[in-house]
């Protein structure tokens, strides 16, 4: 009944639109009616009827409480086989997401203009031609670039001290024939004659690892299929490599050693991770003598090394696992380097051990832990040791001798972002680095650890022009409910008032200890210079505060990620950025799963919502130990499978579980159909059920049907689902009639 009364207010809405007053209406309901649609900027598109999409109710029972899900059937039985070959969706399936598809692209038809335009700003932003500063590697210097025009990468390589550059691998040309290309890596040699590429042509990271011989091009025969996007690691006679192989189920499960000309299927088996969840990753120490296999989850790990001149060794345990340990390893003469959050250490420290002994045991304090001040990332270098680490929300850069004594490569913005280059080298004592913030382009330094003294090698150029000083970025901070300040990033042009009239986008994510740094993002500046407020709220399950952060925003604590975002949204209202319903949310992944608890909480407070391959269907996908990223899951949410109190946690904020029957905002969801971390089932079960249980709208799906869980891989393709999101958002606060500001060029 309710789907049949919105149709007939629909219509009423378009009438409107058109001048028309309804039949039997007076003036004063005329003016009243006409009032709300000027409140309603997606008035009009209500007249197209979305997708009826049949209900075959399934009941699941856990821990005495059962649930109806109506749409369980969208899930392909043989979801395995769609990763590798999306043709065998089942018909039904294939039938209703396309139908999907249909309704979005008529809902939205009338946007294409616009999104031409936000794409052609953006694609304006990009220096086509652009390049990466080389990075030396003994005779040889190595960087990436591409040319006019070109979607993917082009891996170059020439003689360091001056000489033609050659090319290595050049993605334009390889991914000729492929709806889907993605480079996962390209790893040169030791001895600088091969390239090992690991290239996934259907976006469900399923890799296949090629070699070629860099001076004539020729191929090796043998293929390595199923391998992870890490590529290859090779051993250091440049005659081996090793990889890790992932399932049936795409978990990363074996590390195997390929000898080059020989059978892969011969490939000797290193190591098997038993235990679902724990994934394997390997990596080469910067000194190049060792190769380190981690096996982690989310709260725990172990690492073996292997002697890179050694493949007939075994690899050999540094210290095994136990449960909310963490740690990983890098190599200094005769010691480990280690960083863990071991004995208490909550933000982590970094250890010394020998390598003939390096258990736990033997573990010293190199660097001692310090509370609030979290340790991200390290590199040893012959004569430095070099840390990324966060303070009061941002980070810096500080570098030691090994006889102790160190010093601090510091920045005064407001917010901004750094990152750490390692390189290639070891005996060096050039560090680079990257730097940006919401309005300086990133720059890449040269800093001599010696001297003190940095050089500046690049500048991002934005070819249609950046005036940094048009724009402010700002640091505020929200109050939780529980007296936790909740700090959040602002980009806005300066002329924009801040007297509640300007619309704001809120972005966040909030799971997995993972940080949103302030960075700077051409794509967000056609929104920014339409006189949108951007707002990036680092709440609790990132660590933008430290490691407690992310400690405080996870299993039973979940619930705070969504309501520090809430209250992020209170607090832009309450200072003037913006107003109630004048806030448009986007998250992906897991951010589409704050944004999906968030719009249940809240409905009211928001404009629209979008969710990028939303994680929202989550009391079934974490109670679903097949999927593949379900068991590692357990660390992070909690187990619903033999928990009642964890599944309890989950049921009271999984999206797909909590649609309030509301009023909702109007909602974009997208999903990729070979996408195993947030299959597409997800994305399609949600839209259908808040079309079913809420009210308002209208609710969308636009699924891609030849890629997974990053979209396309190809840099212009990747702008235009960008301007899809945009569009929307800009209708959503109905001015996709508004102008960006000139910048003067």
């Amino acid at each position: 009944m309710r789907k049949r009364y919105d149709q007939i207010m629909t219509l009423a809405a378009a009438a409107l639109l058109a001048g028309c007053s309804q039949p039997g209406q007076t003036s004063q309901e005329t003016q009243e009616n006409t009032e709300m649609t000027e409140r309603d900027p997606f008035a009009a598109a209500r007249a197209i009827t979305p997708p009826e999409i049949e209900k075959r109710p399934v009941e699941t029972t856990q821990h005495g409480i059962t649930r109806v899900d109506n749409y369980a059937w969208l899930r392909d039985p043989e979801w395995q086989e769609v990763l590798r070959d999306p043709s065998t969706l089942d018909a039904d399936i294939r039938a209703m997401v396309e139908a999907e598809n249909d309704y979005y692209k008529k809902l939205t038809d009338d946007l294409d203009p616009l999104r031409k335009k936000l794409f052609s700003e953006m694609r304006g932003r990009i220096k086509e031609d652009d390049s990466t500063v080389p990075a030396k590697d003994g005779d040889w210097k190595y960087w990436v670039k591409f040319r006019e025009g070109g979607e993917y990468p082009i891996f170059v390589r020439a003689p360091a001290a001056g000489g033609d550059e050659e090319i290595l691998l050049d993605g334009d040309n390889e991914s000729e024939g492929s709806e889907f290309f993605s480079i996962g890596d390209v790893a040169h040699s030791p001895d600088h004659q091969l390239i090992a590429t690991a290239i996934d042509r259907l976006g469900s990271e399923y890799y296949s690892i090629r070699v070629r011989n860099i001076e004539t091009g020729k191929e090796y025969d043998e293929t390595i299929e199923s391998a992870d996007g890490a590529g290859a690691v090779w051993n250091a006679a440049s005659t081996a490599f090793y990889y890790v192989e992932r399932d049936d189920n795409q978990r990363p499960k074996r590390v195997k050693l390929h000898v080059l000309g020989s059978d892969p299927a011969a490939d000797r088996l290193i190591y098997e991770e038993a235990d679902d969840g724990f994934f394997l990753d390997i990596a080469k120490s910067q000194s190049g003598d060792y190769i380190f296999i981690q096996s982690g989850s989310h709260t725990s790990s172990e690492v073996r090394y292997l002697r890179a001149d050694d493949v007939e060794a075994a690899p050999v345990l540094i210290e095994a696992r136990a449960d909310h340990i963490e740690y990983s390893v890098d190599h200094h003469g005769g010691d480990f380097y280690i960083l863990t959050n071991a004995d208490d250490a909550v933000d982590f420290k970094i250890v010394k051990a020998p390598v003939a002994t390096p258990g736990r045991d033997s573990w010293s304090d190199w660097i001692a832990h310090e509370a609030g001040v979290y340790i991200t990332a390290f590199t040893p270098y012959k004569d430095y040791l070099v840390r990324l680490e966060r303070r009061n929300a941002l980070p810096r850069i500080v570098i030691s001798t090994y006889g102790g004594d160190e010093h601090v490569v510091d920045f005064d913005e407001a917010a901004y972002s750094l990152g750490l280059r390692s390189g290639y080298e070891y005996d060096t004592s050039n560090l680079r680095y990257v730097y940006e913030s919401p309005s300086t382009p990133e720059q890449t330094f040269d800093y001599s650890m010696e001297a003190r003294t940095r050089t500046l090698m690049k500048t991002q150029e934005v070819p249609s022009g950046h005036d940094a000083s048009l724009y402010a970025v700002e640091r505020i901070a929200t109050v939780a409910d529980d007296g936790a300040e909740i700090p959040v990033t602002i980009l806005r042009l300066k002329s924009t008032p801040k007297d509640g009239s300007a619309p704001a986008l809120l972005y966040g994510y909030g799971s997995y200890g993972a940080n949103m740094s302030a960075s700077f993002s051409t794509t967000l500046l056609p929104l920014v210079d339409r006189g949108v407020i951007y707002a990036l709220a680092h709440i609790r399950g990132g660590s933008s505060k430290g490691r407690q952060w992310y400690l405080d925003g996870k299993r039973d604590k979940k619930m705070n990620s969504f309501t520090d975002f809430t209250a992020a949204a209170d607090t832009l209202i309450a200072k003037g950025y913006s107003s109630e319903k004048k806030i448009v949310i986007y998250g992906g992944s897991a951010g589409g799963l704050l944004v999906g608890a968030a719009v249940n909480l809240r409905p009211e407070l928001f404009a629209g919502v979008i969710a990028a391959v939303p994680f929202v269907d989550v009391i079934n996908t974490i109670s679903d130990a097949e999927l593949p990223l379900t068991p590692p899951e357990w660390d992070e949410w909690g187990n619903p499978i033999t928990s009642a109190e964890e599944y309890g946690w989950i049921a009271s904020y999984s999206p797909y579980d909590n649609i309030a029957s509301a009023s909702y905002p109007p909602i974009m969801a997208t999903g990729g159909l070979t996408d195993y971390r947030v299959t597409y089932w997800e994305p399609a079960k949600w839209i259908a059920r808040l079309r079913d249980e809420a009210r308002g709208g209208p609710f969308v799906l636009r699924m891609n049907m030849g890629a997974g869980h990053g979209g396309s891989a190809a840099r212009f393709e990747r702008l235009e689902e960008r301007a899809h999101l945009y569009a929307f958002a800009l209708r959503a606060w109905g001015i996709e009639d508004a102008e960006p500001v000139s910048h003067g060029e």
